[in-house]
């Protein structure tokens, strides 16, 4: 089974992706699912419920929570976490609660990377995101797995798409049938991380848009 565990839609502010094209296109790349983690918000959730069945694909809720340390993501979440800005442990304490999966991404990567040491969160921690195919640079992926082997963590991969077509660049496998223990294959550490980085131009793709939204908006109203 291979999932990508962190993906972005319209409902996140810096992206602009419709969920059917997400999924589409994750299936034409030959994935099972996705893990919908927008930033703060779940606003995407019952569209991308819908849109699974649709497709019959399959579908992981989740969020990806700016605490005052870093980025946290939560999978297989029930309710949106209010954790914007807070403190880590308080952030994952709340995935804990509803039976989520504690994940850390891009950890070592420039300017998004988490900033305190994971060690003293490792009580905590289910898996450390091991490559993000949205990050141009290896060497912070290359960390990110050194650390999941050195303290035995669990590992993921995800796209990080803020863009439809760069879905399944990374994705997670694990020789799991159902979602339910595709979850567990990761508390047990039976996952792996695959993929390349995706065309550089991805990246600014979602702002050049909404640019180029906001200007076409700007000349029709004047």
């Amino acid at each position: 089974m291979k999932i990508d565990l962190h993906c972005h839609t319209k409902y996140s502010y810096d992206s602009n992706s419709d969920i059917e094209k997400i999924i589409i296109e994750a299936k034409k790349k030959g994935l099972d699912g996705i893990a919908i983690t927008d930033h703060d918000n779940t606003e995407g959730w019952t569209e991308a419920i819908e849109l699974g069945k649709k497709y019959n694909f399959l579908i992981i809720l989740g969020e990806e929570i700016k605490s005052n340390k870093g980025d946290i993501l939560g999978l297989f979440l029930k309710e949106k976490i209010e954790g914007r800005k807070k403190d880590p442990r308080f952030v994952m304490e709340e995935i804990k609660k509803q039976g989520g999966l504690v994940v850390i991404p891009h950890p070592f990567h420039y300017g998004e990377g988490f900033r305190d040491n994971l060690t003293n969160y490792l009580d905590l921690i289910d898996a450390i995101e091991v490559f993000n195919a949205r990050k141009p640079f290896s060497s912070p992926d290359k960390m990110a797995l050194d650390f999941a082997k050195k303290n035995n963590t669990g590992m993921t991969a995800g796209s990080d798409s803020h863009y439809y077509k760069g879905v399944g660049y990374g994705y997670t496998e694990s020789d799991s049938n159902t979602l339910e223990d595709f979850k567990i294959s990761i508390l047990e550490k039976r996952t792996i991380g695959e993929g390349k980085k995706a065309p550089i131009i991805y990246i600014f793709t979602p702002l050049l848009s909404k640019l180029i939204k906001k200007i076409y908006c700007f000349f029709k109203r004047n």
